[in-house]
């Protein structure tokens, strides 16, 4: 998914099976340049990450970036930590939702747009186990019924 301007780094795939989500948001990072450096080489991975609201600040957990290889000194830790850029607005709509109504913010994927690291963030809950059962029917039902389309037209 490549769109004008912007180039996906790094995408939670296994996050849209585990939770179901309500909203979507788009924050910027604040990143040290051996963090950016190494995104630029494709070096994230957002498989355990969560985002986290502190003293009204938005945090992202457990993303790790790995170290840029050719830095002489002062690399960056990979699992610091970051914090995210929104608006205090946006990040108290946030807090109301996630303290009242349980939801978690989960990263979806980091991408370069116009020069800038940004992250979509999810606002979702968890999947029940019968939830996960029901996408996987959904998910094998539409590989059928490719599969045999694809057989019609040869």
């Amino acid at each position: 998914m490549e769109k004008k301007g912007i180039k996906i780094v790094a995408e939670n795939r296994k996050a849209r099976f585990n939770y179901s989500f309500e909203d979507r948001f788009e924050a910027g990072l604040v990143l040290k340049g051996t963090e950016v450096k190494s995104l630029r080489e494709g070096r994230a991975h957002l498989k355990d990450a969560y985002a986290k609201i502190q003293n009204g600040e938005l945090f992202v957990h457990q993303m790790h970036i790995s170290p840029y290889p050719f830095a002489y000194y002062d690399n960056h830790d990979p699992e610091r930590p970051r914090k995210l850029l929104m608006h205090k607005h946006e990040i108290r709509r946030l807090t109301g939702k996630i303290v009242e109504r349980g939801y978690a913010l989960i990263p979806l994927n980091i991408y370069f747009k116009n020069g800038k690291v940004k992250i979509t963030l999810g606002l979702g809950k968890g999947k029940q186990r019968h939830d996960k059962r029901e996408t996987i029917r959904r998910r094998d039902q539409q590989r059928d019924m490719d599969r045999a389309r694809k057989e019609n037209y040869q």
